[in-house]
């Protein structure tokens, strides 16, 4: 009757601890990853804040919305018009239109980049939920306090971003 063969001790040893190095392995390259997919949402490098996945710009919201109804809401696939490497959509067709016969006016500032976070000299995208119309200007802010600083000093701010801008936005992809 044949048997199978035992490992000695030292086989054993060497060959025990490679489960252990695959799941580490498996472990840390999770971990790298997930680190990679974190920085790509922290930071963008698009001139035009765009969702990466669909290219919507401002989260599919409509920019001319802000200005007509003071508030965020949602746009439709059935309106639609790109620009500046974006996908744009719009509530119905007049502010589609709108938005095509005057994009510096009606889309947000800055490429949509919070400008408080620019004056700091970084760059980080606005939320379309949190903005600002300030003299016929779209704004979005990553957070409600910038938004609330901004809205207390607007001239403050915006000079500071706007002396900023230019140089992060070269830095930018087109």
């Amino acid at each position: 009757m044949l048997s199978a063969p035992t490992m000695t001790a030292q086989r054993q040893e060497r060959y025990g601890s490679r489960p252990q190095m695959a799941l580490f392995a498996l472990l840390a390259s999770f971990f790298v990853v997930a680190g990679l997919d974190f920085a790509a949402r922290a930071a963008t490098t698009e001139r035009i804040v765009v969702n990466r996945y669909s290219g919507l710009a401002i989260g599919g919201f409509d920019p001319v919305a802000y200005f007509t109804e003071s508030m965020a809401l949602p746009g439709l696939p059935d309106f639609e018009a790109r620009g500046g490497g974006a996908v744009w959509r719009f509530r119905n067709e007049g502010n589609r239109a709108s938005f095509v016969a005057h994009p510096e006016i009606y889309g947000p500032q800055f490429g949509g980049y919070d400008p408080v976070d620019l004056g700091r000299g970084v760059t980080y995208a606005g939320n379309p939920r949190l903005f600002a119309v300030v003299g016929q200007r779209l704004y979005l802010f990553g957070r409600e306090e910038n938004r609330d600083a901004f809205a207390a000093e607007p001239a403050r701010y915006l000079k500071e971003a706007t002396t900023r801008w230019p140089v992060l936005e070269q830095g930018l992809a087109q």
